[in-house]
């Protein structure tokens, strides 16, 4: 299937690890020309340099400053940004009685304000033009919220909310706004996730792995190349009829229809 991206000016964020790695990796498969935005310098090089058409730009995204300064230097490397992928690190693990009020704000600053920034950052161009994607990369949280992921859950839920109320408002200039949830991806923050998890209950890492993995009706954790897929075909032109969707890849994981 052709996706139409040979070209496309791609941007995403927290690019340098796990999901957001592999979909900068997927994306310039398919000739879009990526831009890599990460924290550490020597990663973001380090990617950048192995992609056939990309830059690099160091950022935090969670900075006011940034959404600007990422989306100027994506224009001056290569000209208005086609395809925004929001995406960034998620909040420690802690369950809902436990949650402070600073541990909302917190969330909302980490996972809602500073996607909502680059979103402005981008928007008017793709409208414009009349051709924008806007992806984020999100959580089964979002639909099955997981007991010990509560700030998660929240924070990508309010980004949820706010792309869906997006996408109705722009889907008549030619711009689509989506949303890929992913269950038990074999990344570093699920590795994570397992040893908090394994210090929290006593058991092994291992142990903790097989329960999860049993648990899904694959079987198995998916692989990061198996969700980048997913993302990248909802950047293409034959994705153009699908907007305002969360679309999951959990193996099955989230009981709901």
């Amino acid at each position: 299937m052709e996706l139409g991206l040979v070209d496309k000016v791609a941007v995403v964020l927290g690019a340098t690890s796990g999901l957001g790695r592999a979909t900068a990796e997927a994306l310039a498969a398919e000739g879009a020309r990526v831009v890599v935005v990460g924290r550490r310098k020597e990663l973001v090089d380090e990617l950048a340099t192995s992609l056939p058409s990309a830059v690099g730009v160091v950022a935090d995204v969670t900075d006011p400053d940034s959404p600007a300064l990422i989306a100027e230097a994506a224009r001056e490397a290569f000209g208005p940004i086609d395809v925004l992928v929001l995406n960034g690190g998620g909040p420690a693990p802690g369950a809902a009685p436990d949650m402070s009020a600073d541990d909302a704000r917190a969330a909302a600053d980490l996972l809602l304000t500073p996607h909502v920034g680059m979103v402005q950052q981008v928007l008017p161009s793709m409208r414009e033009r009349g051709w924008g994607r806007i992806l984020a990369i999100g959580s089964s949280g979002v639909q099955q919220p997981i007991a010990t992921l509560t700030a998660s859950n929240v924070g990508r839920a309010a980004l949820a909310a706010y792309l869906k109320t997006l996408a109705g408002s722009v889907a008549r200039d030619g711009v689509t706004v989506n949303m890929v949830l992913p269950g038990r991806i074999d990344t570093d923050r699920v590795a994570s996730l397992d040893a908090a998890a394994a210090e929290r209950t006593g058991k092994d890492a291992a142990a903790v792995r097989d329960a999860s993995e049993a648990a899904i009706p694959t079987g198995r954790y998916g692989a990061p190349a198996e969700f980048a897929a997913v993302v990248t075909f909802l950047a293409g032109q034959p994705a153009a009829y699908v907007t305002g969707e969360q679309v999951r890849c959990d193996g099955g994981t989230v009981a709901a229809y």
